[in-house]
């Protein structure tokens, strides 16, 4: 049998003290962002268990977790849902539990029609990743009957226990960011009102530039996609001004991909001539040939996190409920020139 992990041997890996490690895991104060989540990280890797998790596992059951997703947020490459999806899967099967993935499409949705898992009864728990209309929410609330949990968004008009990323802190910062590297005519790139954090984002991006004494008449405003299919423009039909801003804030690195795509098919070069900054740190691999500073969402943190809501929830465990916010970190790449 394999020796269980303790403190001491997690402490010892990151040269902490046990301290350090206990309260790092048990969301104690006192524990930098940067080393919680060196220490929960390797906790996961080393398959530590707290010792009331050893006691009370003998007693623990495996559970079925539906993971349900709307088409829309996929595309024909590896998305950025399905990398939040396997971070949710890993996690699942740490707790001993299973996932089954099903894409709803927009005419389900539409029509008001189930997703298979629900209506088979095959689960004990519903991860949503993504945001779907209200209407379809009250519906899968009223005919699953086990516990759900929202994943990358909040629905005011449908409330849930949810876990999202910063989105306004992290595009906050990268306008910031720009500004500190001397633009100060910067417009944001993403359709508002598709999803929450689409519009989270442009709120961030409205703040930084409130703190540096813009009004209304600077705000700059690009849409990325039909708010009606959320399906993100080609680079030649996004519209840009004819009096091009020095910098563009993107509501995640796809967006980011396809504008510089557009800006390189009109003479332009990043960074030399434009600079531009994205969200997520992830994009498929060769969209483009530039390397996007960007702000990482800490999806194994946000995968930790849904799950171990619903799994609490459906064995009738003590948790916190409502809205979690997960921070994440700027990642600086070579997609911004600094100017006078």
């Amino acid at each position: 049998m394999a020796k269980a992990v303790k403190l001491a041997d997690i402490a010892d890996k990151l040269g902490v003290s046990k301290v350090t490690v206990s309260k790092a895991l048990s969301g104690q104060k006192g524990v930098g962002e940067d080393l919680r989540r060196k220490i929960i990280d390797l906790a996961d890797e080393m398959g530590y268990k707290s010792p009331s998790a050893i006691k009370n596992n003998k007693y623990a059951k495996s559970y079925n977790l539906a993971v349900i997703i709307q088409e829309k947020h996929f595309d024909k490459y590896d998305s950025f849902y399905m990398q939040m999806y396997k971070q949710v899967n890993a996690k699942a099967l740490s707790k001993s539990s299973y996932t089954m993935l099903e894409v709803v499409s927009q005419q389900m949705e539409d029509k008001g029609e189930l997703p298979r898992l629900i209506q088979d009864e095959k689960v004990d728990g519903i991860i949503i990743i993504g945001m779907f209309a209200t209407s379809y929410l009250r519906l899968l609330k009223a005919k699953a009957k086990v516990p759900i949990v929202y994943m990358d968004f909040i629905d005011e008009n449908e409330p849930e226990d949810s876990v999202i990323s910063d989105s306004f802190y992290g595009s906050f910062m990268l306008t910031n960011y720009l500004y500190d590297c001397g633009h100060t005519r910067i417009a944001y790139v993403g359709t508002l009102l598709s999803t929450d954090s689409i519009t989270d984002r442009y709120l961030g991006y409205v703040k930084a530039l409130m703190e540096h004494g813009k009004g209304i008449d600077d705000i700059i405003v690009i849409n990325d996609r039909d708010i009606n299919k959320a399906a993100q423009f080609a680079p030649e039909l996004l519209k840009l001004p004819k009096k091009l801003p020095t910098a563009f804030v993107c509501n995640c690195d796809k967006t980011a991909g396809v504008l510089i795509k557009r800006l390189e098919m009109d003479g332009y070069k990043i960074p030399d001539d434009i600079s531009v900054v994205g969200y997520d740190n992830y994009i498929f691999p060769g969209t483009v040939d530039v390397d996007i500073t960007t702000y990482e969402v800490d999806i194994k943190e946000m995968a930790r996190q849904a799950v171990n809501i619903v799994i609490a929830k459906i064995s009738g465990e003590t948790y916190r409920s409502g809205t979690r916010i997960v921070e994440g970190r700027m990642v600086i790449k070579n997609s911004v020139r600094k100017i006078k």
